[in-house]
């Protein structure tokens, strides 16, 4: 019988569908959630897109770094709650922001489309899942974002490939890691959710009732 530890949604959703790593992670619990999360990640994402549209995605030196650098400035606002009127916002920009630097870099890089498609169909996979599993109240695993290095970490991984010069072989080593991880993660823990005799019992998708029935805003309702 598949087993998996399920974990109860807490009451703020926005802060999973961030998808924040190990990094951005760390440099949140520095501020202890004061930073409100919207204003550094439209400063970053700002940031961003104009080294993107000047060609640094092209360039083959530490310049390759200066996006996910940029975006880095959002890292500081992951540990609030997200509880601001727009803060919903958050992560669709990060998604965006970090779905357009990968498809740069490797356009710039001469990548075949197949590949690049198949690591943004990687994320988003990922990400759609985590979206449809909160509604569930099946709260993905706290060591999951880890493994898949958050944005951040897929960020800065892209432009160790172009400073190597090798990203076409980053693009299809990474686009298999997490297929598989996002794709193996996500049927163990559906077949949890949805057998009667599992370690949920017959509630099914997320068993108890306690804090995930609380979960409000936007995350919490779908």
């Amino acid at each position: 019988m598949t087993t998996v530890q399920m974990t109860t949604v807490p009451r703020g959703t926005l802060v999973a569908y961030r998808d924040d790593g190990v990094l951005s992670r760390a440099m949140g619990a520095l501020v202890a959630g004061q930073l409100p999360p919207l204003p550094p990640v439209l400063a970053g994402t700002f940031v961003t897109a104009v080294l993107l549209l000047v060609g640094v995605a092209g360039a083959d030196g530490l310049a390759v770094f200066a996006p996910a650098v940029a975006l880095l400035l959002a890292g500081p606002g992951s540990s609030h709650p997200h509880d601001g009127r727009l803060d919903w916002l958050v992560p669709p920009i990060l998604r965006l922001t970090e779905y357009g630097f990968a498809a740069a870099v490797g356009f710039a890089h001469g990548v075949p489309y197949w590949l690049i498609f198949l690591l943004l169909g990687a994320m988003a996979f990922h990400h759609y899942d985590v979206v449809y599993r909160l509604r569930q109240r099946v709260y993905p695993p706290s060591w999951l974002a880890t493994a898949g290095f958050g944005w951040d970490g897929r960020m800065l991984l892209i432009a160790l490939g172009g400073l190597a010069g090798q990203v076409t072989l980053l693009f299809a080593l990474l686009s298999l890691y997490l297929w598989g991880l996002f794709g193996w993660e996500s049927v163990t823990c559906w077949l949890a959710a949805s057998d009667p005799e599992g370690p949920e019992g017959p509630e099914g998708f997320g068993g108890s009732r306690g804090s995930g029935t609380d979960a409000g805003g936007p995350a919490g309702t779908g």
